[in-house]
């Protein structure tokens, strides 16, 4: 396993669509373990392929709070999202040192394949469900910050604020 560089905003690799993923192999298997550790090095709970300049529709997720329930999807598709939506902060590690408030839905169903192309249903609702949103997102070729309502927070606001109480 090799950690990654993440690519941040700018980056053209960003803005691109990824193309889907047709077979399992060894190197789909580094690649995916490679970014299990690179996520995990990072402190983040999400990471998609684009992020470390691979153009493939692979991410990965964890949003466990000891890092204990890790989710690999391949050619994920939203194929439903709830009427509820969610109104919170969100930031991305290809967008360092930023957070903004971002509207999504509240629960998503995603359909998608393992590492091993064995399909998938995952169920997410909540910080799930948003990071499922997100790390898709990035495999169409967007970033959150398309979606921020208002402007973005620069992180040391909020460690400024904390200082003071």
């Amino acid at each position: 396993m090799a950690l990654r560089t993440i690519r941040t905003q700018g980056d053209a690799v960003l803005g691109k669509v990824c193309k889907k993923v047709t077979e399992s192999n060894e190197r789909l298997l580094d690649l995916v373990k490679d970014m299990y550790e690179t996520m995990y090095d990072a402190q983040g709970v999400g990471l998609a392929a684009p992020q470390i300049g691979v153009l493939k529709r692979i991410c990965v997720i964890d949003v466990s709070p000891d890092c204990s329930e890790p989710i690999c999807l391949v050619n994920p598709v939203i194929v439903e999202y709830s009427e509820e939506t969610q109104t919170g902060y969100e930031g991305c590690l290809s967008v360092p040192d930023k957070t903004g408030i971002v509207t999504r839905a509240m629960k998503v169903k995603v359909e998608a394949f393992d590492e091993y192309l064995k399909p998938v249903t995952i169920e997410g609702e909540a910080l799930l469900a948003r990071a499922l949103q997100h790390e898709i997102d990035h495999l169409d070729g967007h970033l959150y910050v398309e979606k921020v309502e208002g402007r973005l927070f620069d992180n040391s606001e909020f460690e400024s604020e904390d200082a003071e109480e």
